[in-house]
């Protein structure tokens, strides 16, 4: 796999309250986004980064990829909430994030919160995650198009997250899990909330379209595209190509046709019907004359 990350403060932010992790050789990629206007949600989201780092690398192996997160992202809830506890200063921190473990063949989510994963298989994006707040629920159930949750002003309002409370790990409303193939023409994008608020899916599916083999200059592509479009809030990517990716990507292209071979097809098929439509009026008119005579 090729993967790379990159990450931007915004225009707007006065420090960077987003991490991340790729660790390629266990398949493991991750992204924390802090909280916006809640205390320490650098610190939160640092929290995360290193307490799921070690609660993955600590565990036997033989445990399933659903349990192995769901005990990493709650060790970090548990980890965030004591520190939040023990200073004033943090109380209340949090953060939101999204885990994702390649393994066998096979992607296993692990999500809280409204940062995000996306799966690009032969040409199409489809999210993955459902966002765990207000206005992203009316948008994946359409209520709110694309656009209108773009500029809503609930945006940034999460009813998920990790930290502000104690939890378990098979707590009800807390982590989502989702399984499913990854292959290795695919490939995937975890994101924090700031890219996507900037960028719609299309500008996300044009800038990985021009993936020639750098996953990380893809994510500085589109951190960098987030902050031109306006750059509101920090903003994260992620990505990670099979193997195949690339290759899949420029098959596709090669099997449509060209504006040019449309072009001349159109030619051929009016040149055809104003045939057509010249035969059929030189028979009415052959018929009328004929009937006077």
């Amino acid at each position: 796999m090729n993967a790379g990350g990159a990450t931007d403060c915004g225009l707007l932010r006065g420090r960077n309250e987003d991490r991340y992790w790729i660790d390629p050789e266990r398949g493991v990629f991750l992204v924390v986004d802090g909280v916006g206007g809640h205390a320490a949600g650098d610190l939160a989201a640092e929290t995360a980064v290193s307490e799921i780092q070690d609660s993955l690398c600590g565990a036997p192996a033989t445990l399933a990829p659903e349990d192995r997160i769901r005990a990493a992202i709650t060790r970090a809830n548990n980890s965030i909430f004591e520190v939040g506890q023990a200073d004033a200063a943090c109380r209340g921190m949090a953060c939101v994030l999204t885990l994702a473990v390649l393994e066998d063949g096979d992607i296993t989510i692990g999500h809280v919160g409204d940062s995000r994963l996306y799966l690009l298989w032969r040409g199409a994006m489809r999210k993955l995650t459902s966002d765990h707040s207000p206005v992203g629920e009316e948008e994946d159930a359409g209520v709110l198009s694309e656009q209108e949750a773009m500029r809503d002003r609930r945006r940034n309002e999460v009813f998920r997250d990790v930290g502000s409370r104690p939890r378990s790990a098979m707590d009800e409303y807390f982590i989502d899990i989702r399984r499913c193939r990854f292959r290795s023409d695919a490939a995937i994008l975890l994101c924090s909330d700031g890219l996507t608020d900037q960028l719609t899916a299309a500008q996300v599916r044009e800038i990985i379209a021009r993936y020639q083999g750098d996953a990380e200059r893809v994510a500085r592509e589109l951190v960098a595209a987030a902050r031109t479009a306006g750059g509101k809030d920090n903003a994260t990517a992620l990505f990670v190509a099979g193997p195949e990716f690339q290759a899949r990507t420029n098959a596709t292209r090669l099997r449509q046709p060209t504006p040019s071979a449309r072009g001349r097809r159109y030619r051929v098929l009016g040149r055809l019907a104003y045939l057509a439509y010249g035969l059929l009026l030189g028979m009415l008119v052959w018929i009328v004359l004929r009937a006077r005579g």
